[in-house]
């Protein structure tokens, strides 16, 4: 997973923020499964993901409407209940509207900038 390629702003991300518990304990694989079935999901962007003593996942979408779905997602609504009883010792989540992005990517030792 890299840096996710979104479309033109305006658009929405939704940033969980979580701590973990000790050990797996499935999530691993529940994880990747959420994974593959957000980029099912319409209106999916993409998303970008890191995690040492604090996790961050930030999944882009096109709308408000696109966001609320995934939330109501049956296997999503599992895995958020696993992860209350099993996975987090606390998580935040944001939702914010991206009005402007900028990106800068190096290409064989060329820089290239948005902005």
């Amino acid at each position: 997973m890299g840096i996710a390629k979104t479309p033109e702003p305006p658009y929405y991300a939704v940033i969980f923020t979580s701590t973990r518990r000790d050990g797996d304990n499935g999530y691993g694989a529940t994880s990747d499964q959420m994974l593959e079935l957000a980029a099912t999901m319409p209106g999916y962007l993409g998303v970008e993901s890191a995690r040492e003593d604090v996790g961050i996942t930030v999944s882009y979408w096109q709308s408000l409407e696109d966001i609320a779905r995934w939330k109501k997602q049956a296997d999503h609504q599992q895995a958020r209940a696993l992860g209350r009883t099993m996975w987090y010792n606390s998580f935040t989540t944001r939702i914010s509207k991206v009005e402007r992005d900028y990106s800068f990517e190096r290409k064989d030792n060329a820089e290239q900038n948005s902005e």
